[in-house]
């Protein structure tokens, strides 16, 4: 779009819906952009549709299948009646799959001038309940089905973390190269969906950790992530082949970072934090509440990295567990995963939960060991599960599959 003088400002998460009026079909996957442009209406629709025609849409049945269908649904204030085009859309009021993503990006904005009481979140509020409710979908990688956060019956995915440096404080670097071969395909024949790479400063040791994993047959379904906030180390581990970009913190320490994201056009993973890992422990001050305040730091943070390109529907998001958090902080947030899943701006996004081998699970149950809190971190994983988590992040990879599989048996359904 940009090629044609249409530049996308934000976009709206991507909703899965069955088909309206020709049943028999596909589902439709739908979202909505906000988009800025010199173009006059008509001119925007030739755009659209010519785009339309690029990607090779075929019109055999009114409202039937396609592979693509680009509408205007507003254009700023304006009314415009024509035999080509009429803005606002006349389907707008009746269509759930058009009023969900545009109330994620205008909730507050009336759609017609004649009735300006009425917002864009009333028009869906009146909708009757859908059959089959409605959820986003997230893609991780090409070789994966999305993740579904608003299904009942999703299943949690398992985010493997392997350690490339000797000196990791929870494995002491018991993934060395004798072994990681053997270790990946175990973690892959368990249901590990996910493998986490994280970065010290020694990117040499990762890239060939990603490389290795992009060339085994046996990981050929799992997606590779990279934990770094380092935007150029980002770059490079997307290059090397990671799907994720993992930053625990959010954007904060590289200026640089959001607008990497948005060029890599992967999936991302932000996470609460203050400060930085020296100074965050000290960092732990909520007076007006932790959840609230978490949800409203993480929407900043969400808002910031759209400014800068990064699709909503690519956000992944984190609570940060032992980061710039008590021990008790830790808890109440485990507690609460459905308050902050369903905090106004948040709704929709899928989470990402990382409390394996954490140090208040080691000071809880006794454990001085991070290699031996497998216990504590069992009970966390059940916990993240129940709250609503989307990936549980962990270490002991095998073991914390089989508890994610029981967990799911009575949670999701």
């Amino acid at each position: 779009m940009d090629r044609r003088n249409i530049k996308v400002k934000r976009t709206s998460s991507l909703w899965e819906t069955e088909p309206m009026y020709v049943l028999e079909q596909d589902r439709f996957v739908n979202g909505v952009c906000e988009v800025e442009t010199e173009l006059e209406p008509l001119a925007l629709l030739d755009e659209l549709q010519d785009i339309e025609r690029t990607m090779g849409r075929q019109k055999v049945i009114n409202k039937g299948p396609r592979n693509i269908d680009l509408d205007i649904l507003l254009y700023g204030d304006e009314k415009v009646e024509h035999p080509r085009l009429t803005v606002p859309h006349i389907g707008i009021p009746e269509r759930e799959f058009v009023l969900r993503p545009l109330a994620e990006l205008i909730p507050e904005k009336p759609l017609y001038a004649s009735n300006p009481w009425k917002l864009t979140l009333d028009y869906l509020n009146e909708l009757p309940p859908s059959a089959a409710p409605l959820s986003p979908l997230t893609p991780i990688s090409a070789s994966q089905p999305p993740l579904a956060s608003l299904s009942s019956s999703r299943q949690t995915s398992v985010m493997a973390i392997v350690n490339a440096t000797p000196d990791s404080f929870s494995d002491g670097g018991v993934h060395n190269s004798k072994n990681l071969v053997s270790t990946l395909k175990s973690f892959a024949a368990a249901g590990v969906t996910i493998v986490d790479v994280p970065v010290d400063e020694e990117l040499a040791r990762v890239l060939p950790v990603i490389k290795l994993i992009r060339g085994l047959p046996e990981l050929a379904q799992v997606a590779v992530s990279v934990d770094t906030y380092r935007a150029s180390v980002a770059e490079a581990a997307i290059a090397a082949g990671a799907d994720i970009i993992n930053d625990v913190s959010a954007g904060q320490l590289d200026p640089d970072m959001f607008r990497a994201m948005a060029r890599s056009n992967r999936t991302v993973c932000l996470m609460h934090m203050r400060g930085t890992p020296a100074t965050m422990n000290s960092l732990t001050d909520y007076p007006d509440g932790l959840i609230p305040t978490v949800a409203r730091e993480l929407l900043d943070r969400v808002a910031e990295a759209e400014a800068a390109g990064v699709r909503r529907w690519r956000i992944v998001l984190d609570p940060g567990l032992g980061f710039a958090k008590t021990g008790a902080q830790n808890l109440e947030i485990l507690r609460h995963m459905d308050e902050l899943r369903s905090w106004p701006g948040l709704e929709g996004f899928p989470w990402l939960v990382g409390s394996s081998r954490k140090s208040f699970v080691g000071k809880i149950t006794g454990v001085s060991k991070p290699q031996e809190r497998i216990w504590g971190t069992a009970a966390t994983v059940v916990s993240a599960v129940q709250g609503g988590a989307d990936i549980v992040r962990v270490h002991d990879a095998v073991e914390m599959c089989q508890i994610v599989k029981m967990a799911d048996a009575i949670y999701r359904h």
